[in-house]
């Protein structure tokens, strides 16, 4: 019933899995047949009885035998099948933060991602390769037997305190703690320093998933127009006058969703507001690796205040790999002891594999050489998307001056909401300004990612539905004219 090529250099435990499955799936071997037992099956193909333990235990992960402890091995009645994708569960509803982080990550077949918050995965794969792993690997004196401290590795945050040195933020090893990415950090600040009914100033438009945070905490939210330079100081000042917030989250350098960094003066007066009101401040630096000038050369706030009154936060989960689930937070002792407490009650620590590989990545000189790789491959995807993207009547008033997003403006009388929902249906995946507002309120905008926003797909959708909605409006504004 089973034979095996010996000499095909394919091991002999995954050919006896290759040769049942063919059996399953032809129906030869149907749901509920016994199977030979390891003994009978070794004995007959003249393998080792170990040989047949890999193969059925193989098989019995895929699902497609079950261990009937004594009685033997039994053909599966599921068979092996996978899950249907219809059958998976959505957590949020179509256009809301929680919906949108769920696509982009589950990345669904044939679905442009021209939205995303994220990289393509081949931009990234040569900055971990297998042998960092396991180089990484090699530095845990007891393997995947090693536990990794609360605050983090030691080596690590050295090497971190390092980077934030070249960026002028002058931190060292004991003001840092390293979580499991960026929204982790907005977990525990919201954890460490917010109770129901605080006050809290936040971006708008902004980080989706940070509103949703900040709802669930039971905190009054006020929002505060960003532009291109930064917060609008005057809506600042009379927020901070009127509110007396506890909390100001802040992204700094190219701010999420539009792109735009923030000028050193605007930060110099949002400081001095700060101070004068007593607002701690949380400064967003996820997507500031991404920046294209020197190291340093874009201004942040906790560079300007030497951490006083700032909490920091960024990651390397988009920059360097999504499955490492690394990001970090600086901080002042006082605060920082705040913030650890959060951590071990909340997830004790983070994984001493993930940590062990980035510290090989920051210490093998990869990381400045891949940052300066992505950094050059996203101004030329920016310049491609602006320009095949200008004909289609999507407005880019001032694109930032580099990273992942741009921030379009769609013409009059255009729906964004229907639009976004329309474009879901065609599997491009397009989010809507008001998804990123503090907000009710709807918006015109759409964000882009600079890197999708390159494929013709999205051009000429955009193109064909853009020119649809110019036709209905010119002629319902002729009907008016009457």
């Amino acid at each position: 019933m089973i034979s095996l090529e010996r000499q095909a250099g394919i091991p002999l435990a995954d050919q006896i899995v290759a040769r049942l499955t063919e059996l399953m799936v032809s129906g030869r071997l149907p749901p509920g047949t016994r199977l030979m037992s390891i003994r009978q099956l070794s004995t007959q193909l003249g393998v080792s009885a170990q040989t047949v333990v890999g193969a059925y235990d193989q098989l019995v992960a895929a699902g497609r035998i079950d261990c009937r402890g004594k009685t033997g091995f039994f053909v599966s009645d599921t068979d092996g099948q996978p899950l249907d994708t219809e059958t998976l569960l959505e957590a949020g509803e179509e256009q809301d933060g929680v919906w949108l982080a769920q696509q982009a990550h589950e990345q669904r077949d044939g679905v442009l991602l021209a939205s995303s918050g994220a990289l393509p995965s081949t931009w990234l794969q040569e900055a971990v390769p297998a042998t960092v792993v396991q180089r990484g690997l090699a530095r845990a004196t007891a393997g995947l037997a090693s536990r990794c401290p609360p605050q983090g590795l030691l080596e690590l945050r050295e090497r971190i305190a390092l980077l934030m040195r070249s960026q002028g933020l002058a931190v060292g090893p004991s003001q840092l703690m390293t979580c499991w990415g960026g929204t982790q950090a907005i977990d525990l600040i919201c954890r460490a320093f917010l109770q129901p009914g605080d006050t809290v100033l936040v971006e708008t438009p902004g980080y989706f998933l940070m509103y949703g945070r900040l709802r669930q905490q039971g905190v009054r939210i006020v929002p505060v127009t960003r532009t291109p330079d930064g917060l609008d100081l005057a809506a600042l000042e009379a927020a901070c006058r009127e509110h007396r917030p506890r909390l100001l989250f802040i992204q700094s350098v190219l701010h999420n969703p539009t792109g735009w960094s923030a000028t050193p003066a605007n930060l110099h007066r949002v400081l001095t507001l700060a101070r004068q009101y007593g607002v701690l401040i949380a400064e967003d630096d996820v997507q500031g690796h991404f920046h294209p000038g020197p190291p340093g050369s874009a201004a942040r706030l906790a560079a300007l205040s030497g951490l006083e009154g700032v909490i920091y936060y960024s990651s390397f989960c988009k920059a360097m790999s999504p499955a490492l689930r690394i990001g970090y937070l600086a901080a002042e002792a006082p605060l920082l002891k705040r913030l650890l407490r959060e951590k071990i009650l909340a997830v004790m620590t983070t994984a001493a594999l993930n940590e062990y590989v980035a510290l090989e990545i920051l210490a093998a000189g990869r990381w400045r050489k891949h940052l300066e790789r992505l950094q050059q491959r996203l101004m030329t995807a920016r310049n491609v998307t602006l320009r095949q993207l200008a004909p289609t009547g999507l407005c880019f008033e001032r694109p930032g001056e580099g990273g992942l997003f741009l921030w379009g403006t769609l013409p009059d009388g255009v729906d964004a909401e229907l639009l976004a929902r329309d474009a879901v249906r065609h599997k491009i995946l397009l989010v809507r300004g008001g998804t990123f507002t503090a907000g009710v309120e709807t918006d015109p905008h759409l964000r882009i990612n600079v890197v999708f926003g390159q494929h013709q797909r999205l051009t000429d959708y955009l193109g064909e539905r853009l020119r649809a909605f110019g036709r209905a409006k010119e002629t319902l504004d002729r009907l008016a004219e009457r």
